[in-house]
């Protein structure tokens, strides 16, 4: 019997909410997506030894649900983004904390927003064109209401960036 692994998600209220059953076959799904994310479901279908029309009713679900997401990753650098930061935000009062988040979401910017524990209430990933690009970024993110204190952290040089190695949740998925 398949182990089976149920995905599940927090909602604003903290309820923990579960997702549709992710399988063994799901597994092998993201595993070969995260080698070759632009390999055709024919090839795919093919390497997994089942139909076509279940890897494309597969991706189809993964896609909805949003356990997946085609992008095509950029080389920051590459593309003239120059000055990439961490920034650490503490929120006062803590009930503008949600609000302050939503604001920071929009931000073109903001490549990655979290709650977190600690000192700080918010960690935020931004990209900008140069430093003068980041310190009109800084200036418009004190303006917003609630914004205690920041903590800003220049990344000199990425060594790497990856997502997360499927291989960690694999006893999970599929069978001994």
């Amino acid at each position: 019997m398949k182990k089976m692994y149920f995905r599940t998600d927090v909602n604003e209220n903290n309820a923990v909410m579960v997702d549709e059953k992710i399988d063994e076959l799901d597994y092998y799904i993201l595993s070969e997506l995260q080698k070759d994310g632009s390999m055709s479901l024919t090839v795919m279908a093919k390497k997994l030894n089942v139909s076509i029309g279940t890897i494309r009713n597969r991706m189809e679900r993964l896609l909805v649900d949003k356990t997946i997401q085609i992008i095509g990753r950029i080389d920051p650098g590459k593309v003239g983004f120059h000055a990439y930061a961490r920034i650490f935000i503490s929120v006062k009062p803590a009930k503008f904390i949600r609000e302050v988040a939503k604001q920071l979401s929009v931000l073109p910017e903001v490549s990655f927003l979290a709650m977190i524990s600690g000192k700080y209430d918010l960690e935020l990933n931004v990209q900008c064109r140069d430093n003068d690009h980041l310190l009109e970024l800084m200036e418009k993110i004190q303006l917003i209401e609630g914004i205690f204190e920041t903590e800003t952290n220049m990344y000199l040089k990425v060594l790497k960036i990856a997502q997360p190695q499927l291989d960690l949740v694999k006893d999970l998925w599929v069978k001994s």
